[in-house]
């Protein structure tokens, strides 16, 4: 059992859409990123996904909706829903989901890479 320092725990990276793995319950990771413009559109067949945020705001876009997540807000994005992520300024966020999900699912981008995420 210990405490992890989320403050800290951003202060080690600078990068944007690259998430790290901060801690693992049962099957689940739980992971953090700072985000800063759009990611790519994609989804996630096997696993939900959550987006916490920490500092700032975000965006979620899907076919039906665009959503805001304010400070303190989450949503949870049912798997095999098409989403794409973006935040108009730097956001920190935390991510829960199944240990391994690729952070692009199932879309191809030679702008980004693809990842399940790095531990810190």
């Amino acid at each position: 059992m210990q405490v992890i320092n989320l403050n800290e725990k951003f202060n080690l990276f600078s990068e944007q859409w690259s998430p790290k793995i901060i801690a693992t319950l049962n099957d689940h990771h739980f992971k953090v990123a700072k985000i800063q413009g759009e990611f790519v559109s994609h989804k996630h067949e096997d696993s939900d996904e959550a987006f916490i945020v920490l500092k700032g705001e975000m965006f979620i876009e899907s076919p039906e909706q665009t959503i805001k997540i304010q400070e303190g807000e989450m949503c949870v994005v049912d798997k095999n829903t098409i989403h794409k992520p973006f935040a108009l300024s730097e956001c920190w966020i935390m991510l829960v989901e199944l240990a391994g999900t690729v952070n692009t699912g199932d879309a191809n981008s030679a702008n980004l890479e693809s990842t399940a995420g790095s531990k810190i």
